[in-house]
């Protein structure tokens, strides 16, 4: 079965035809058996990957108020492929969805049960199918794995299952990123919003696009070859100290792996991180290439039944 994988980010768009375990960049929407969709979140509901229908793409637009910058991308990836290739099947991969072993202890927050039970504000994860692809390819019984990127995030696998993670209800919450602020503490967007009068869209703007490598750089696309000393120095300093809670949550390390385009390729910065936690003991270092068409292509088929 040839799978045609849909990769859409909030300001990209990859596409791969996947013949079994080989997979080819193509630019446009080609002919495939199937093609199977990564979808960022979700929500509360879609935590397996599925077959596309109509209520499977209103429940992700539901939960596009939670990830706005990636489920409205993925949508409108997903009706144009569905105009282009009408009669194959297209198949939902979630990037939560790896994350639906997270234990209640870290997935709960300490907030009012209304919120929790009602409105579903709890920790869901992201970047599944990134640290899935890590997972299959490094098996140990306590993981590590950063995803380093224009989105960063850590996670704990222990025995392959996902056991914490540092983004949490979107994918704001964590280390910084880019462009993303990462976790802040509340009292000061509460400050923000009461004292300084920023709108709520205000503030969701510059927590998005207007903080991480990029404020701490001057501006910018918060590349992090074109980052400032005190950037690299906040950077380093709050991904060892993640890795550090997630190996906490393995109850030790085995191996630490690095993935994305930062965990790839920026040596020097993966060199900083592992030196400030070698305190964790003995540990393998690897560096991991994302493959996530794969995993998408691989979740497709096995919906599919092929």
């Amino acid at each position: 079965m040839v799978v045609l994988t849909v990769n859409a980010g909030s300001t990209t768009l990859k596409l791969h035809l996947v013949r079994g375990d080989a997979s080819e960049a193509v630019e446009e929407l080609e002919a495939a058996d199937a093609v199977g969709h990564r979808v960022v979140h979700g929500g509360p509901r879609l935590q397996e990957p599925c077959l596309l229908d109509a209520d499977v793409e209103a429940e992700i637009r539901r939960a596009s108020v939670l990830a706005p910058l990636h489920n409205g991308p993925a949508l409108e990836a997903i009706q144009r492929a569905r105009r282009a290739l009408p009669d194959v099947p297209h198949v939902a991969v979630f990037d939560t969805g790896f994350h639906r072993t997270l234990p209640p202890a870290a997935s709960t927050y300490a907030i009012p049960e209304r919120w929790r039970e009602e409105w579903n504000v709890r920790r869901y994860g992201f970047h599944g199918i990134s640290v899935q692809w890590a997972a299959q390819q490094l098996p140990a019984a306590r993981l590590v794995v950063c995803h380093l990127g224009g989105g960063c995030s850590v996670t704990a696998v222990r025995d392959g299952r996902s056991v914490d993670t540092t983004m949490g209800f979107s994918p704001l919450e964590g280390v910084p990123m880019a462009t993303r602020s990462g976790s802040v503490d509340p009292g000061a967007l509460l400050y923000l919003l009461r004292e300084r009068l920023l709108s709520a869209d205000e503030l969701e703007r510059s927590l998005e696009h207007e903080s991480g490598l990029a404020a701490l750089s001057g501006g910018g696309s918060g590349d992090i070859r074109e980052a400032t000393t005190l950037a690299l120095d906040v950077f380093v300093h709050r991904v060892a100290a993640a890795v550090a809670a997630m190996a906490a949550a393995c109850g030790g390390l085995d191996v630490l792996a690095f993935t994305g385009g930062i965990g790839e390729h920026a040596a020097d910065v993966r060199s900083r991180i592992v030196e400030r936690v070698r305190f964790l003991g003995e540990f393998r270092v690897e560096v991991v290439t994302a493959r996530e068409e794969l995993v998408i292509a691989h979740e497709t088929r096995r919906i599919l039944g092929s």
